[in-house]
């Protein structure tokens, strides 16, 4: 009582070409966004600190520790 099934033929994909004018804007936006995000876990403590006191510190400690920063 089973049918054998018959697949439709495989389509392969078409690859869409994405224009550098267009890509470029995010690229620079996410590099500014990488760059700070790495001041703010690298660099954000002592006489560099943007914002006063240890809260920035303390939010990214254990990242800190997992990219290799020393923090102690």
């Amino acid at each position: 009582m089973t049918h054998p099934t018959v697949s439709a033929p495989a389509v392969a994909p078409v690859p869409v070409a994405i224009p550098w004018r267009t890509l470029a804007p995010w690229l620079a936006f996410a590099s500014v966004l990488g760059v700070v995000l790495l001041y703010f876990v690298g660099a954000e403590q002592g006489v560099l600190s943007v914002i006063a006191g240890e809260t920035v510190h303390e939010f990214v400690h254990d990242g800190r520790h997992l990219l290799g920063f020393p923090c102690h």
